[in-house]
């Protein structure tokens, strides 16, 4: 059997958007090789297809199941609790895509992953690995933690406990008289990092590397401060918020420019702000005009998220534990720093009137970072910035505003995966089928413009084989023909002489 068509016909169908559920539903077959795993894990999934998905026999297809990026994470609850604890380890490590905007799973799934008592029936995983999986994959919100506190079970409100200094004054209490003694003492222990004296007491040999997380983030007597200077191990004190007063003013004036920049936002940092604003560095000189506009650790936070990063920053976008106000974020679209408008332009509820003004902005990071970051920018700007920034290409392909119209004007476009979008454009009348690269053509065989008759030649040529198999203008019973042909028969490739024959011009 020649099966040189099949693979391109059945990722093809995969992929089609016009696929009926009973058309995918046959991909799940066996016979279906990968083209089944793809299309579990690859694209959106119609109801039906989803539910023979989750109770496929095979654990190939519920693996896949687990990584997909587009089905709602409720709908894939059942998947926590598989027999195969491969599949839920799939599902708590998280898209291999890695893209930018980190979907969180809910908090049901989550629950189930951090109580469960075994790994799978099949005992390949362990519980702690899949927990493991879970925490390092980014799936978890930064505000779960916290919301933990007061929850029914004992091993939930030790990851509380392990978020400590976010907890409120009530719910530490709480935590610190709680009736499991392995949370008691895990509060008491974490009490002791806002303990000046008892981080001392405890406190590694400076240099360590548990040294620099103590003293990045407890509370710090005179004595271990002046033990820092005169280490020079003064970098985790610009970094702790617990810093005191006569220290930053100290830091304000250090040598190392890096210190001083690391210093010169912060939101306690008092009447040294003035003397940073004259600083010979011209970092620390934009730096320090930004403070007077950050008032909380909540603001100070969203501006270190932008001013350490430059215009093909493709950092993972998060939902913050809290966000400062939609006023103060008004207040930075307006600003005369560039910085504070590209923090604006990173916040996704900023009202469309100012989505507009910033979609302008002389600035091309604040374009870059309103086209990644807000639903509301305009279609120009997400096409603009696809063109001219190929870093952020995969990103903005995910975005459901990402047009898939105006692009007609670049089918010439020197780099190909502009002109692939071209060729997909809808509006074109005549899409590019013998362009020189493999992707363009696969596009212009996708194009919705084809008719099912223009098709049936392109089917036939390996070149354009799997875009004429997702075009969305093929018909679903030509779809289960080919299916009939890839599963149950042999698809065989044309002679050399028919394809000079049919080669699109």
């Amino acid at each position: 059997m020649s099966d040189s068509l099949r693979e391109p016909w059945l990722r093809g169908i995969a992929f089609n958007p016009s696929a009926s559920a009973d058309v995918l539903i046959r991909l799940l077959d066996e016979a279906a090789g990968e083209a089944g795993s793809l299309m579990c894990e690859g694209r959106d999934l119609p109801g039906a297809v989803l539910d023979a998905a989750l109770r496929h026999p095979v654990e190939r297809i519920r693996c896949a199941l687990a990584r997909n990026l587009y089905v709602d994470p409720a709908r894939l609850a059942p998947l926590a609790s598989d027999p195969s604890g491969l599949v839920r380890a799939r599902l708590a490590g998280g898209t291999r895509l890695q893209p930018r905007w980190v979907r969180p799973l809910p908090d049901d799934i989550l629950v189930t992953f951090l109580t469960a008592q075994n790994g799978g029936e099949d005992g390949r995983v362990t519980e702690k690995e899949i927990a493991g999986e879970l925490w390092s994959s980014r799936q978890v919100p930064l505000s779960f933690p916290r919301d933990m506190a007061g929850h029914d079970h004992p091993a939930l409100r030790l990851y509380a406990v392990f978020q400590w200094q976010s907890l409120t004054v009530a719910q530490r209490h709480a935590l610190l008289a709680d009736p499991d003694p392995a949370v008691r003492e895990a509060a008491r222990r974490g009490s002791r990092q806002l303990d000046p004296e008892a981080v001392e007491a405890e406190l590694p040999p400076i240099g360590s590397r548990y040294a620099v997380s103590v003293l990045s983030t407890c509370a710090l007597s005179p004595a271990v401060v002046e033990r820092c200077f005169a280490a020079d191990e003064v970098d985790p004190l610009a970094r702790n918020r617990h810093t005191p007063a006569d220290a930053l003013a100290r830091l304000a004036r250090h040598p190392d420019a890096e210190i001083r920049r690391l210093v010169a936002t912060r939101p306690d940092l008092g009447q040294a702000a003035e003397r940073l604003r004259q600083d010979p560095d011209q970092d620390v000189r934009m730096r320090a005009r930004l403070q007077p506009s950050i008032r909380t650790w909540v603001e100070f936070q969203e501006v270190q998220k932008v001013v350490d990063h430059g215009r093909d920053c493709t950092c993972p976008i998060t939902q913050p534990a809290s966000e400062p106000s939609p006023d103060w974020y008004a207040t930075c679209a307006a600003s005369e720093e560039p910085v504070l408008r590209r923090v604006a332009a990173s916040w996704p509820g900023l009202p469309a009137e100012l989505v507009g003004t910033l979609a302008l902005d002389d600035d091309e990071e604040v374009r870059i970072r309103l086209a990644c970051h807000h639903p509301l920018a305009p279609p120009h700007l997400l096409r603009d910035v696809f063109v001219t920034r190929p870093a952020h290409r995969p990103h903005l392909l995910t975005l459901p505003a990402f047009p898939r119209t105006g692009w007609t004007h670049l089918l010439a476009h020197p780099d190909s995966e502009v002109r692939a979008l071209a060729a997909a454009d809808p509006t074109l009348p005549e899409p590019p089928l013998g362009d020189t690269d493999d992707a363009v053509r696969r596009a212009a065989a996708a194009n919705p413009t084809l008719t099912p008759e223009a098709l049936e030649t392109l089917l036939t040529d390996l070149r354009t084989a799997e875009g004429a198999a997702a075009n969305p203008s093929l018909p679903v019973h030509r779809m289960h023909a080919l299916l009939d042909q890839c599963l149950n028969g042999a698809v065989a490739a044309p002679t050399a002489a028919r394809r000079r024959e049919t080669t699109p011009t």
